[in-house]
């Protein structure tokens, strides 16, 4: 019942967004493309932060690869949609890799490595210039197309892997990876005892919640038409997806939609009141809101008694 409700939220909510460019201004479009843009982010992060509980920091360091990946390609005339794709399968690659010997790490060990990644990848693209504009950055082809169009396009395509990602986790959830990386949250020496393969798991894991983080970057970088290292590789962003995960219901399939959304939305009003204090206002209002809901907004009052009632249903039935 529970699962219903939550894809019939999530389907109004899609249609929500979708149907800016008829109904609201510009910003409000862009606004739309930011939310969908950092739940599909979040949704990414909850496949191993929240469903594994390793708290990952990586989340910049993959969207700035699959920034420069698409950009790269598209400057050295590779189509756009193609660019994406491409980004996409090498951030796939790379984050295979990288896992295998970062998931060996644990805890706030795992979390120090995983942040580590933004500044390697930050330097490594910064130092090779010849490839991509070092600091000086890179200009990638735009779409000849009136500002209304190319807003209507990116809006579709970010909302498209805000589905895929929302698609991601249903399946994982409920699938047996999604009950082995439940199983290493609690604790991964039983998981290990009782047959579970933590390894393969905890990299496969890894690999998903990085894939269209990849795909995001690679699209961004098509819709602003310019990045440098700077820009794409930012400490705040790795830091601002966890926290929306957290702040929804990290664990949770809806839990990171809502954490977006809210906390996109704070920013914004925020940012329009009180220009010059945002990022510190925004601070406090976050800290004391994951302070009085440590367990994400779906869990409180009455939507964790649906969600409890909606459990001993399935229980009931099952047995």
């Amino acid at each position: 019942m529970m699962a219903k409700l939550g894809t019939l939220l999530f389907i109004i909510w899609i249609i929500v967004l979708g149907t800016t460019p008829f109904y609201a201004e510009n910003h409000i479009v862009r606004v739309a493309i930011t939310i969908a843009m950092f739940s599909t982010m979040a949704m990414s992060w909850n496949i191993i932060g929240g469903f594994a509980g390793y708290p990952s920091l990586a989340t910049a360091a993959f969207v700035g690869v699959g920034s420069y990946v698409g950009a790269v390609s598209q400057v050295n005339g590779v189509p756009m949609v193609a660019a994406w794709l491409l980004a996409t399968l090498f951030v796939c690659i790379l984050s295979a890799a990288v896992g295998a010997l970062l998931l060996r790490l644990k805890g706030h060990y795992f979390a120090i490595g995983s942040i580590v990644l933004v500044e390697l990848f930050r330097l490594i693209v910064s130092s090779w210039s010849s490839l991509t504009g070092g600091g000086n950055g890179l200009n990638v082809p735009i779409l000849r197309w009136e500002p209304d169009e190319v807003a209507k396009l990116f809006l579709m395509v970010m909302l498209g892997l805000m589905v895929l990602a929302y698609i991601m986790n249903v399946i994982v959830k409920n699938h047996r990876l999604g009950f082995g990386l439940q199983c290493i949250r609690q604790n991964e020496d039983a998981a290990d005892m009782v047959g579970i393969d933590s390894t393969k798991y905890k990299v496969i894991g890894f690999v998903l919640s990085t894939m269209l983080c990849g795909t995001v970057g690679a699209v961004y970088a098509s819709w602003v038409g310019y990045i440098d290292p700077s820009e794409s590789f930012q400490i705040v962003v790795t830091l601002k997806v966890p926290v929306m995960a957290l702040l929804g219901g990290a664990g949770t399939v809806l839990g990171p939609v809502i954490g977006a959304a809210t906390f996109i939305v704070l920013e914004e009003v925020v940012w329009v009141n009180f220009l010059s204090w945002n990022r510190a206002i925004l601070g406090v209002l976050i800290v004391i809101l994951i302070f009085f809901l440590p367990n994400g907004i779906l869990n409180i009052g009455l939507f964790s008694k649906l969600r409890r009632k909606a459990a001993a249903k399935s229980r009931k039935g099952d047995s």
